[in-house]
Protein backbone atom coordinates (compact mmCIF):
# COMPACT_ATOMS: atom_id res chain seq x y z
CA UNK A 1 0.00 0.00 0.00
CA UNK A 2 1.26 3.47 -0.81
CA UNK A 3 2.06 6.10 1.76
CA UNK A 4 -0.25 8.60 0.08
CA UNK A 5 -3.18 6.17 0.32
CA UNK A 6 -2.59 5.62 4.02
CA UNK A 7 -2.25 9.36 4.64
CA UNK A 8 -5.48 10.02 2.75
CA UNK A 9 -7.30 7.37 4.80
CA UNK A 10 -5.89 8.81 8.04
CA UNK A 11 -6.99 12.32 7.10
CA UNK A 12 -10.47 11.22 5.97
CA UNK A 13 -11.16 9.28 9.17
CA UNK A 14 -9.81 12.11 11.36
CA UNK A 15 -11.82 14.78 9.55
CA UNK A 16 -14.93 12.58 9.72
CA UNK A 17 -14.43 12.18 13.47
CA UNK A 18 -14.03 15.93 13.85
CA UNK A 19 -17.21 16.62 11.88
CA UNK A 20 -19.10 13.99 13.86
CA UNK A 21 -17.94 15.57 17.13
CA UNK A 22 -18.81 19.04 15.93
CA UNK A 23 -22.29 17.86 14.99
CA UNK A 24 -22.94 16.09 18.29
CA UNK A 25 -21.00 18.31 20.70
CA UNK A 26 -21.13 21.75 19.09
CA UNK A 27 -19.70 24.27 21.54
CA UNK A 28 -22.22 26.99 20.73
CA UNK A 29 -25.51 25.93 22.30
CA UNK A 30 -28.90 27.62 21.99
CA UNK A 31 -29.60 30.16 24.72
CA UNK A 32 -32.87 29.30 26.46
CA UNK A 33 -33.10 32.76 28.02
CA UNK A 34 -32.57 34.63 24.77
CA UNK A 35 -34.15 32.77 21.83
CA UNK A 36 -32.04 32.99 18.71
CA UNK A 37 -28.89 33.55 20.76
CA UNK A 38 -26.04 31.19 21.54
CA UNK A 39 -23.95 30.45 24.61
CA UNK A 40 -20.33 29.30 24.46
CA UNK A 41 -19.86 25.98 26.32
CA UNK A 42 -16.23 25.41 27.26
CA UNK A 43 -16.79 21.73 28.14
CA UNK A 44 -18.15 20.99 24.69
CA UNK A 45 -15.22 22.83 23.12
CA UNK A 46 -12.88 20.29 24.75
CA UNK A 47 -14.83 17.48 23.08
CA UNK A 48 -13.98 19.10 19.74
CA UNK A 49 -10.40 19.93 20.73
CA UNK A 50 -9.03 16.36 20.60
CA UNK A 51 -10.41 15.50 17.15
CA UNK A 52 -8.98 18.82 15.95
CA UNK A 53 -5.55 17.82 17.30
CA UNK A 54 -5.99 14.50 15.49
CA UNK A 55 -6.66 16.26 12.20
CA UNK A 56 -3.92 18.87 12.47
CA UNK A 57 -1.08 17.58 14.66
CA UNK A 58 -1.26 13.84 14.03
CA UNK A 59 -1.53 14.33 10.28
CA UNK A 60 1.40 16.77 10.32
CA UNK A 61 3.53 14.37 12.36
CA UNK A 62 2.81 11.49 9.99
CA UNK A 63 4.01 13.48 6.99
CA UNK A 64 7.65 12.76 7.84
CA UNK A 65 9.44 9.56 8.72
CA UNK A 66 11.37 11.37 11.47
CA UNK A 67 8.22 12.47 13.31
CA UNK A 68 6.00 9.46 12.55
CA UNK A 69 6.74 7.93 15.97
CA UNK A 70 5.35 11.04 17.68
CA UNK A 71 2.28 10.93 15.44
CA UNK A 72 1.78 7.28 16.33
CA UNK A 73 2.06 8.01 20.07
CA UNK A 74 -0.20 11.07 19.96
CA UNK A 75 -2.75 9.19 17.87
CA UNK A 76 -2.71 6.36 20.42
CA UNK A 77 -3.19 8.72 23.36
CA UNK A 78 -6.11 10.46 21.65
CA UNK A 79 -7.80 7.14 20.83
CA UNK A 80 -7.36 5.75 24.35
CA UNK A 81 -8.55 9.00 25.92
CA UNK A 82 -11.54 9.14 23.57
CA UNK A 83 -12.42 5.50 24.20
CA UNK A 84 -12.45 5.98 27.97
CA UNK A 85 -14.55 9.12 27.85
CA UNK A 86 -17.01 7.94 25.22
CA UNK A 87 -17.53 4.63 27.03
CA UNK A 88 -17.92 6.38 30.39
CA UNK A 89 -20.52 8.85 29.20
CA UNK A 90 -22.38 6.19 27.28
CA UNK A 91 -22.58 3.85 30.28
CA UNK A 92 -23.49 6.73 32.61
CA UNK A 93 -26.34 7.82 30.32
CA UNK A 94 -27.63 4.27 29.99
CA UNK A 95 -27.56 3.83 33.77
CA UNK A 96 -29.26 7.18 34.40
CA UNK A 97 -32.08 6.37 31.99
CA UNK A 98 -32.31 2.69 33.03
CA UNK A 99 -31.99 1.57 29.42
CA UNK A 100 -31.79 -2.17 28.62
CA UNK A 101 -28.43 -3.73 27.75
CA UNK A 102 -29.14 -4.22 24.04
CA UNK A 103 -29.27 -0.43 23.59
CA UNK A 104 -25.51 -0.50 24.15
CA UNK A 105 -25.17 -1.39 20.48
CA UNK A 106 -27.84 0.94 19.07
CA UNK A 107 -27.78 4.08 21.21
CA UNK A 108 -24.27 4.22 22.60
CA UNK A 109 -20.94 5.52 21.41
CA UNK A 110 -19.71 2.01 20.57
CA UNK A 111 -19.69 2.73 16.79
CA UNK A 112 -17.79 5.97 17.42
CA UNK A 113 -15.22 4.06 19.48
CA UNK A 114 -14.84 1.66 16.54
CA UNK A 115 -14.15 4.59 14.21
CA UNK A 116 -11.53 5.93 16.63
CA UNK A 117 -9.76 2.56 16.73
CA UNK A 118 -9.92 2.36 12.94
CA UNK A 119 -8.10 5.70 12.89
CA UNK A 120 -5.50 4.27 15.26
CA UNK A 121 -4.90 1.16 13.12
CA UNK A 122 -4.51 3.25 9.98
CA UNK A 123 -1.88 5.26 11.88
CA UNK A 124 -0.19 2.07 13.02
CA UNK A 125 -0.05 0.78 9.46
CA UNK A 126 1.42 4.09 8.32
CA UNK A 127 4.00 3.94 11.12
CA UNK A 128 4.87 0.35 10.15
CA UNK A 129 5.27 1.53 6.55
CA UNK A 130 7.82 4.14 7.66
CA UNK A 131 9.76 1.69 9.83
CA UNK A 132 9.95 -1.10 7.26
CA UNK A 133 10.60 0.96 4.14
CA UNK A 134 13.55 3.21 3.50
CA UNK A 135 11.32 6.23 2.94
Amino acid sequence: MKKSTLLAALILVAVSGLLLHARIHFFLVADKVQPGGFIFDRALLMATFFPLIDVLAVTYLFLSRRTALYGYLLNGFIVIYGTIFMAHYSIAEMAAKSLPFYTLFWKSTLPDIGIAWGDFFIGKTLYDYYTTSGE
